[in-house]
């Protein structure tokens, strides 16, 4: 039900097919998430390179399959011994070489089984990839509207503290109010000018940050959607990592294959066995023995043999056990890096659940901050109409007011962003969690089920071509809000 409430939030922005065709205008995040679905190159390279670990099981299996090879020379003898009255002018050899492997050792075997492994280790890696990228594209999306309402409050500001100053002045310039005042005003103004400043040039870095990852410059961006799926509490979201978290899932199949490449290394210790056959044929070109007296001599000639070979280890100088040594050290080592990885989930868990709670009370605090502040610099210019406030207090009230409309907007932003990554986390924040499902999802089973069986040395695929899309041509972003985004 989680995930369908988030599904029908992301929708409430228009239903996106997922196309291969440029996408439409991003102004909602499910708009920018199948955008960066489709196009963002850190995505498509980890595709790329599963492909290529989905590799690694047709090469295994090729050591166990039969080899066919043929030699084909062609010789001329420029200048022959003259007393060799029998030896060819010209010769044509060829030769043909037929090796079935019957057992290895469990070498081919144990390989096979480890290139498996690491199949479902990069499809793991591959979901983390997705969950990290869609984290980066939602604290994008996010970080734009929160530079978008500070820059857009940062100009409220400097416009109301405009009006303030213009009519102090005039309250100076007859005689109700001192030059102090005056200057006060002036200050707070400069202050408040340079730092919309500083706002308008964080709004044009994050519409930047947004291009990178997203594709193409932000729009009118809409509010988020609720996040789905949150747990009640920090021990139940590490649960539920423990399971689903492509990290830990891609560590414990490394391990698992590091485990079989202990197998691998002391398959070389064992007997080997393979079938053989080999066939030769000569060609003279009538040029044998043509000194011989009487000579009646065939031509050519063909040859052919087959049998079995047994290879049995005797002495390697000690190579095969210390192959084991460094494959048993080799697991050990990612058993712990398996252990270490879990360590890192389960605290990243905790922290996002924590940050995510403590922003949550953040937005609830700040709403507050900001009802009293209104209601105090109402109440402060009511004051000062009959001469019990001063400008300076008026002033102090409206930064303050701003001080806690900024606090309100960066804790809404940081919850947001908390939750999607503690989402992350758990492994619930990828394309099949999100309802991206408009279309047709990328699924890597498609291209191992393609390549695992394949053993023609010619079947090979297209030339590569990249599928992301460049930026270069994206407009340079600025700190200009449009009018009806302002506050």
């Amino acid at each position: 039900m989680a995930r369908i409430a988030w599904r029908s939030g992301l929708l409430a922005g228009g239903c996106l097919i997922l196309t291969a065709g440029a996408p439409a205008r991003a102004d909602t995040l499910r708009d920018a998430l199948v955008s960066a679905y489709q196009t963002n190159p850190t995505l498509e390279s980890a595709r790329a390179q599963q492909r290529a670990t989905d590799e690694g099981v047709p090469i295994a299996r090729a050591a166990g399959l039969p080899s066919l090879s043929t030699t084909e020379t062609y010789t001329k003898n420029l200048k022959q011994s003259e007393n060799s009255l029998t030896a060819p002018s010209k010769i044509f050899t060829a030769d043909a070489q037929l090796g079935v492997p019957i057992y290895s050792g469990g070498a081919v075997r144990n390989r096979v089984k480890a290139a498996k492994l690491r199949v479902g280790a990069g499809q793991a890696d591959l979901r983390g990839t997705e969950a990290s990228v869609f984290s980066q594209v939602v604290a994008a999306y996010m970080d734009v509207i929160r530079t978008e309402a500070i820059a857009g409050l940062n100009r409220k500001n400097v416009a109301v503290l405009q009006t303030n100053l213009d009519a102090t002045n005039d309250r100076f310039q007859i005689g109700n109010l001192t030059r102090t005042d005056v200057a006060q005003s002036q200050s707070r103004l400069a202050t408040a000018k340079s730092d919309l400043l500083t706002a308008e040039a964080n709004l044009a870095a994050a519409r930047e940050t947004y291009i990178r990852f997203v594709g193409h410059a932000p729009e009118a961006l809409d509010a988020p959607p609720p996040l789905p799926n949150l747990p009640a509490n920090a021990s139940e979201a590490a649960t539920i990592a423990l399971d689903a978290n492509p990290d830990i899932i891609a560590a414990r199949e490394r391990s698992k294959a590091a485990d079989k490449d202990i197998d691998v290394a002391g398959a070389s210790r064992l007997p080997t066995l393979r079938l053989f056959g080999q066939g030769t044929y000569n060609n003279y070109f009538n040029t044998l023995a043509r000194g011989a007296v009487n000579a009646s001599v065939a031509q050519s000639d063909s040859s052919a043999q087959a049998g079995a070979q047994l290879s049995i280890p005797i002495f390697q100088g000690g190579l095969p056990a210390a192959q084991r040594r460094q494959a048993q050290a080799t697991a050990s080592a990612t058993l712990e890096q398996e252990i270490a990885t879990e360590r890192d989930v389960i605290a990243q868990v905790r922290s996002a659940f924590t940050s995510y709670v403590a922003s949550n009370d953040l937005i609830r605090s700040s709403q507050v901050a900001v009802d009293a502040a209104t209601l105090s610099l109402e109440g402060v210019k009511a004051e000062n109409s009959v001469g019990r406030r001063t400008i300076l207090d008026i002033l102090n009230a409206e930064q303050e007011l701003l001080n806690a409309q900024v606090t309100l907007v960066t804790a809404r932003r940081n919850a947001y962003v908390a939750g999607f990554s503690l989402l992350a986390a758990m492994g619930k924040a990828e394309a099949r969690d999100l309802g991206l499902d408009g279309g047709t999802l990328y699924d890597p089973d498609v291209n191992y089920e393609r390549v695992r069986g394949k053993f023609f040395d010619w079947d090979d695929d297209d030339a590569p071509v990249a599928r992301s899309t460049r930026t270069v041509d994206t407009p340079v972003q600025d700190g200009n809000i449009p009018a009806s985004q302002e506050p």
